[in-house]
């Protein structure tokens, strides 16, 4: 039998190839297919299902039940406060505050909205979809209720009382007429871009320099944020003598400050180049008055940085910046500092403190007699005396003591 010709024979060899080829193609199609059909119904089954707006309805309310009535243990946990205090907060914010329910929304759910995101940190968008609001809404009621809260400074800010001479507090007895500590913290925030030199610390953060002024039981007395970070603690504090409704200290009083302060009438400050922090006490007996007064002062005075710690850890917004506005960013920190003395006030035990707290509140009579206020922080020889002989006095009781 002849033989093909050469082309007929390429011909058809060609054609078989392009017949395995076209057939690896369909395959190839078919499975791509097959992978896009499963692909496709994975994410049909995870895509989040349009709800109706009774069902909206129902989810909100459900969630704001177990926010604020379900469990005072849920409720600690999410608003960082039991449901009584949450509802005395409620109160308030509406009698005082001056904050009104929506057509939509009850003061519960707005004050609810405002706390979680004060505790956790959230932005507008997670709000959106944990209370079922557009994001307007929530900015709107956000800011709202933040002014509502400021205006209860009157009411949250504790009225300062004077250690008295039968104080049986070991670390307070010793400092007669001492109204607390004071001293200024750090805390981070986004300012205009602009600002953002001011607001640098030596540290290189970008900060507002806040003056926390608190009570022996850890209840601010008087709180001024808004510094910038490069500020100097005793420039905030000067300014906060000097306005005109600012930081006032009654003649005869003072406050509890570290080496940073000047000391002088009215703020009563540590030796300087003596021991001072307690770590360095540890195992170690003061040998000089001045050694023993930095031991007691640092003991009392520790409890503004204990205070500020407390304050950190429980409201998370302040422990990274926010992206609010500057103004907003430093009213958010005085209402985390009243809702802290709220806490403080009406619970019956700090739960970010884990301690018991056993407090004799007492009514604050207004005195119609006129007080004379330290307006100025100079220096002083009869207040070195005064610190003088608290040091000696307080290191000759000891000494007696001992020797009993």
């Amino acid at each position: 039998m002849p033989r093909l010709p050469i082309e007929n024979r390429r011909r058809k060899k060609y054609r078989g190839q392009s017949q395995i080829l076209s057939g690896m193609i369909m395959v190839v199609i078919a499975l791509f297919m097959m992978w896009y059909q499963l692909i496709f119904i994975h994410l049909k089954s995870r895509r989040r299902q349009i709800k109706s707006k009774e069902e909206k309805v129902t989810e909100r309310m459900q969630h704001l039940f177990n926010l604020t009535r379900e469990s005072d243990a849920y409720c600690i946990s999410e608003l960082r406060m039991d449901r009584r205090t949450f509802g005395i907060l409620c109160e308030m914010i509406r009698d005082t505050g001056g904050l009104k329910a929506t057509r939509n929304m009850s003061i519960e759910e707005i004050v609810a909205m405002f706390v979680y995101v004060l505790a956790h940190h959230k932005k507008s968008r997670t709000i959106c979809g944990l209370f079922w609001r557009s994001r307007e809404t929530v900015s709107r009621q956000f800011n709202l209720c933040l002014l509502a809260v400021l205006k209860l400074h009157t009411i949250l800010l504790k009225k300062p009382e004077p250690i008295t001479e039968d104080c049986t507090d070991e670390r307070w007895k010793c400092f007669k007429n001492c109204l607390g500590a004071l001293d200024g913290t750090l805390i981070d925030v986004t300012p205009p871009t602009e600002q953002k030199s001011r607001y640098r610390t030596r540290k290189g953060s970008i900060a507002t320099n806040v003056l926390g002024v608190c009570s022996p039981n850890m209840q601010f007395i008087y709180v001024l944020p808004g510094w910038e970070g490069s500020a100097h603690d005793g420039r905030v504090l000067r300014n906060a003598i000097s306005r005109p409704n600012g930081f006032r200290v009654p003649q005869g009083c003072y406050y509890l400050v570290d080496a940073g302060y000047c000391n002088a009438d009215g703020f009563l400050a540590p030796y300087r180049g003596q021991r001072y922090h307690l770590n360095e006490f540890n195992g170690y007996r003061p040998q000089r008055p001045e050694e023993y007064f930095n031991m007691k002062h640092s003991k009392a005075r520790n409890i503004i940085e204990r205070c500020f710690g407390l304050l950190k850890g429980r409201w998370k917004i302040l422990a990274s910046p926010s992206f609010f506005p500057i103004q907003t960013q430093v009213r958010i920190i005085m209402a985390c500092c009243l809702l802290h003395n709220l806490i403080r006030k009406f619970m019956t035990f700090d739960p970010q403190e884990l301690l018991q707290c056993e407090e004799n509140e007492s009514e604050d009579e207004d005195s119609d007699e006129e007080v004379e206020y330290i307006s100025t922080i100079l220096p002083s020889d009869q207040w070195a005396n005064f610190r003088n002989n608290l040091a000696h006095e307080m290191f000759d009781n000891w000494r007696a003591g001992l020797s009993i």
